[in-house]
């Protein structure tokens, strides 16, 4: 059995709209599929609960991006073990779309050239979410 794909799936409790928002205005994510917990057949949640994100999946660079609401109740705890990697082309396109998803957030590592020959940098978006930036240097 082959792999076919590789999805980074991130939970949230209760912020997944903003977060969503976020990625597509930052860094240009297309929604491909939303749906919400008043969405299930026969379900029937808490008002308060039924918006919630129950799956959605972005478009970012032709990669996808899974996203949900966790269940009202359920624990969501941003942690530092895991980061999402984008790998960019252009070094200023890159530098754009980290300002802006640095905004609220908290940049881990400025963008720099490094001595691997990538521009690269890492920052902590406004929802606990860990996010690396690279680029490899044209050499010349």
């Amino acid at each position: 059995m082959a792999i076919n794909q590789l999805n980074p799936y991130l939970n949230f409790d209760g912020t997944a709209e903003k977060a969503i928002k976020l990625y597509e205005r930052a860094l240009g994510a297309t929604t491909e599929h939303l749906q919400r917990f008043s969405d299930i057949p026969g379900a029937k949640p808490d008002p308060q609960n039924g918006q919630r994100v129950m799956h959605a999946t972005l478009d970012i660079g032709g990669g996808m991006l899974m996203i949900s609401d966790t269940q009202p109740g359920m624990a969501c705890a941003a942690g530092n073990n895991v980061h999402v990697c984008l790998d960019f082309s252009e070094p200023d396109e890159m530098a754009a779309k980290f300002d802006a998803l640095a905004a609220g957030g908290k940049v881990i590592m400025p963008l720099q050239d490094t001595f691997w020959g990538a521009r690269f940098g890492m920052l902590t978006d406004v929802f606990g979410i860990n996010w690396m930036f690279n680029a490899q240097l044209k050499k010349g």
